[in-house]
């Protein structure tokens, strides 16, 4: 390998200098799904979102049937600093307050409870300052149990945690690396309510459409992937192909003692992969790529390379 090797770490600092100047929305960027799901609070209360038989479920089963959530809810092993690390910049977030929580507290959640937001961001940001070329989407796209004053801390505690890291909303086309380096910007905040319209630095969630397959099945789903980018362009906005299969409740029935990652993610992956890759970046191809377990066969290597065809085929039209 030798000095072919790339460093994930900073990725984007080594992208060959042809492609600074490239809108991000044309680059291939690797992302995770339910990207903090890799701590679940097995103690926490079942989350305000999930249907009622989950809720009856669990207040029969306790613990074990927590235990259980926790198999098929968990899409992630590593940790944000671990997935930074490994190459991931997209971060899909799903936050949800406490039913009854006296300290108005945020989490993140998928079913289950996870790790206090500030916290995460706060992990995120560590790794930016050392980091200083590395550039990261944060995507909040589910609120639960929020009310004003809820999206208020949140707010703040984004500007309490990045500052001027963050980009302020602009024409997703102007963003490039270049960009971002000259204003120190490393962070693009995605929020998914009408509060992003009053936020300078909210990107409204539009910008950051993830249609979703919503499908156990390989073939559906790498039809569907293909079927979106064709439709995605023109749009002017960031996209996101989600290489992700959805547990229906009869897999979890069957697959109840293994799992998600065992059930479906390994047994598809082949497939998945072979989808990546085959993908081009640029305007008419791919974007923001998020997977389940995004350390499973070489899914982040895969979707970085994908930048470096991008560059060679620059050289060509020249």
């Amino acid at each position: 390998q030798g000095k072919n090797e790339l460093l994930f770490a900073d990725w984007m600092a080594a992208l060959p200098g042809s492609l600074h100047s490239t809108p991000l929305t044309n680059l291939a960027i690797p992302g995770s799904h339910d990207s903090f799901s890799f701590y679940i609070d097995e103690a926490s209360p079942v989350g305000p979102e999930q249907p009622e038989t989950v809720q009856n479920f669990v207040s029969v089963f306790g613990t074990v049937a927590k235990k259980l959530m926790r198999k098929w809810l968990a899409t992630q092993t590593m940790n944000f600093t671990s997935q930074l690390g490994a190459g991931i910049r997209y971060f899909d977030l799903r936050i949800s307050t406490k039913p009854r929580d006296p300290d108005n507290e945020l989490y993140f959640a998928h079913g289950l409870f996870s790790a206090k937001v500030k916290e995460g961001l706060e992990e995120i940001n560590a790794f930016l300052t050392e980091h200083p070329k590395e550039v990261v989407f944060l995507d909040f796209n589910h609120f639960y149990g929020m009310q004003k004053c809820h999206h208020e801390k949140l707010v703040q505690m984004l500007k309490d945690t990045y500052g001027n890291k963050m980009c302020p909303a602009i024409f997703a086309h102007e963003v490039t690396l270049q960009y971002l380096w000259e204003k120190e910007h490393q962070v693009l905040v995605f929020y998914h309510s009408p509060v992003a319209v009053e936020v300078a630095f909210l990107w409204p969630g539009q910008m950051m459409p993830a249609p979703w397959a919503n499908t156990t099945d390989t073939e559906k789903l790498i039809q569907f992937l293909q079927t979106s980018i064709t439709e995605r362009r023109k749009k002017g906005s960031f996209f996101i192909s989600q290489v992700v299969l959805t547990p229906k409740a009869s897999t979890v029935v069957k697959g109840v003692a293994s799992g998600l990652r065992e059930t479906i993610t390994e047994r598809a992956l082949p497939a998945m992969m072979e989808w990546v890759r085959t993908q081009k970046a640029g305007e008419s191809g791919v974007n923001i790529i998020t997977a389940d377990f995004v350390e499973l066969g070489d899914f982040i290597s895969t979707v970085i390379k994908l930048n470096y065809a991008l560059d060679e085929g620059e050289d060509d039209t020249t």
